[in-house]
């Protein structure tokens, strides 16, 4: 099983999540919104503003792991194996992880929900 952790406030993450769902006909991920009221980031050992930073996951064994290598583990887990080894491939690999810490940086004000407080803290990261 592999555990997700995404910001359920925000439009496209929960576009991606509502995707995911849907291919995971095996219930192979647990999908677990840190937006949601109640959830506690402390079991995981880091806190709120880390989790909304970037994306992350927990694998079976429960090590974190976060970025693109959490798509990496959701889409093997639906079945994409073949699009996931593509992800690997050096060059590639290295221009995903940059787009993804674009977007992740940015994804508060591309999804509209950029105040002075949470942009002036997603600049500073």
């Amino acid at each position: 099983m592999f555990e997700v952790f995404f910001d359920g406030e925000c439009p496209l993450c929960v576009r991606e999540i509502r995707l995911l769902r849907r291919l995971d006909r095996r219930g192979r991920i647990l999908f677990t919104d840190i937006s949601a009221a109640g959830f506690d980031p402390a079991p995981l050992g880091l806190d709120q503003a880390i989790l909304m930073a970037r994306i992350h996951g927990r694998l079976a064994s429960g090590e974190l792991v976060e970025g693109v290598e959490v798509f990496r583990q959701l889409y093997a887990a639906v079945g994409l194996g073949p699009l996931v080894a593509l992800t690997r491939l050096p060059g590639l690999s290295h221009l995903l992880e940059l787009g993804y810490r674009w977007f992740a940086k940015n994804r508060l004000r591309l999804t509209g929900r950029c105040t002075s407080e949470t942009c002036a803290a997603s600049s500073v990261t």
